[in-house]
């Protein structure tokens, strides 16, 4: 199933994103089968990161939370989340980015 998540930074999460920058891509790394897309968000290219989005491809709803409470990021206790299940639009239709 296709779920996605947003997450909102709360104003602790800049100084978070620096101490666990490596701890939260290697996360990332070791479970890129389930979360095959994630990153960043900003206001503007080259802004300060307002919070980020992923795309997860799990066998449930209870699986990408799971992985959510996982990263290290969100251990931090310094993002909200808003998950989401993804009907994408011409679910044939095979997509790259």
């Amino acid at each position: 199933m296709r779920y996605m998540v947003v997450f909102d930074d709360t104003p602790e999460m800049a100084a978070v994103r620096q101490r666990l920058e490596p701890e939260h891509l290697a996360f990332l790394e070791r479970y890129r089968s389930e979360i095959p897309m994630a990153g960043g968000l900003r206001q503007e290219p080259g802004g300060a990161y307002t919070g980020g989005l992923w795309v997860f491809e799990v066998s449930s709803r209870e699986r990408a939370v799971e992985l959510i409470q996982l990263d290290p990021y969100y251990q931090a206790h310094a993002r909200r989340y808003r998950l989401e299940f993804w009907g994408k639009a011409f679910p044939e239709v095979s997509v790259l980015m």
